[in-house]
């Protein structure tokens, strides 16, 4: 799957670096999205606000108090684009609606096959894999570990904060 035209994304968070390989051709709308949040350094000083050990890590929409970013549009789902949300994948967050997804991303930790496009309606339709890590999976199994509880009205917040300091895009 991998070609050398991909993006390549760092991520660098407060327990280390992970690098993730973009497939543009796969979910292009997506990837172009994600690209945009990453060059507008929209994502420095976020965290990973929820964190499931055996589902997965989520973060990009939220400061360490669980404030809301103000994000752009929503995007259409490229859920159909035949990639799975197994183990080390990127996906996109989203509502229950569809064509929700903004700037909220998450890594699944383990294989997660009931959030592949099973169906064209709502609670079938799936979550979007744009991407994948190629460095740093040990980084996401260490942010999967961590700690978690409530904060603010949500779950499964890390109890000390990890940050995402800063995206940027590698050659």
């Amino acid at each position: 799957m991998s070609s050398e035209q991909n993006p390549q994304v760092l991520i660098e968070t407060s327990m280390g670096d992970i690098k993730v390989e973009l497939f543009k051709e796969k979910a292009p709308i997506t990837v172009k999205n994600f690209l945009g949040y990453v060059k507008d350094g929209f994502y420095d000083g976020l965290v990973f606000h929820r964190v499931i050990k055996d589902f997965m890590i989520q973060g990009g929409g939220m400061n360490e108090n669980l404030e809301q970013k103000k994000p752009k549009f929503a995007i259409k789902n490229e859920a159909t684009n035949g990639l799975s949300n197994t183990r080390g994948t990127l996906a996109m967050a989203r509502t229950a609606v569809v064509d929700s997804a903004t700037c909220q991303f998450f890594i699944n930790t383990v294989d997660n096959p009931f959030l592949n496009h099973q169906g064209k309606q709502p609670d079938r339709f799936g979550y979007c894999v744009f991407g994948q890590v190629l460095e740093g999976l040990d980084v996401v199994d260490q942010i999967r570990a961590v700690k978690t509880g409530s904060k603010n009205g949500h779950g499964d917040v890390p109890l000390e904060p990890v940050f995402i300091r800063s995206t940027r895009i590698v050659e």
